[in-house]
């Protein structure tokens, strides 16, 4: 006989923004070495973009919904895709899916991608002001590195290459000293490394 007692569960799961900035640290700082000319070639970049710049970032955005966490969720999620896509550009430029399609291949049609991209992560940049100053100085370095690409990819400018590989570079360690103090304040629970309050413009 039905009592018609509900019993709700709640299941915890924990911050996934460690897991999702050091997935965006690590593919950025193998990224920039060969935009800086300290690498050549994307062949071994390829992993890095696919395991730690999508997957990685893609289980933190899975969670982060789990979390109601809508910023950090479509955050990670979105740029997890990017990686998917800017992969597979990659493949594509290589040859893995045959000559064909890499002789059409026009480089102008990623540079209107990074501008969708860019559009896109203004938004977000509003957001992640009342964050905290370490994810927002993040977002702000991807707007700039987003630009450059866009006008490095559309017509060969070496001063916006430079500037995205250094933009880059700098992602990628703020992405590791936020991965850092999500998992050292929690584990210690105070805050080891400080990452700065939101700016309270909104809030």
């Amino acid at each position: 006989m039905s009592t018609g007692n509900t019993q709700n569960v709640k299941i915890t799961v924990a911050d996934p923004s460690a897991l999702g900035l050091v997935g965006l640290a690590m593919v950025t700082l193998v990224a920039s070495s060969q935009k800086l000319g300290i690498t050549t070639g994307v062949a071994f970049v390829l992993p890095w973009a696919i395991f730690l710049g999508a997957i990685a970032q893609l289980i933190a955005s899975i969670y982060d919904f789990k979390h109601n966490n809508i910023l950090g969720a479509t955050t990670f999620g979105a740029y997890a895709l990017f990686w998917f896509g800017v992969g597979t550009s990659w493949l594509i430029k290589l040859g893995v899916f045959g000559p064909a399609l890499a002789a059409t291949a026009d480089p102008k049609q990623l540079a209107f991608a990074f501008i969708g991209y860019l559009i896109f992560s203004l938004f977000l940049t509003i957001g992640f002001m009342e964050t905290n100053k370490v994810l927002f100085s993040i977002l702000v370095l991807i707007d700039i590195l987003l630009l450059c690409l866009a006008i490095d990819t559309y017509s060969a400018n070496h001063t916006a290459h430079t500037i995205a590989a250094w933009s880059e570079l700098i992602i990628s360690l703020l992405s590791f000293y936020g991965s850092g103090a999500v998992v050292l304040n929690h584990h210690f629970g105070k805050v080891f490394l400080p990452v700065g309050k939101p700016f309270g413009i909104f809030k």
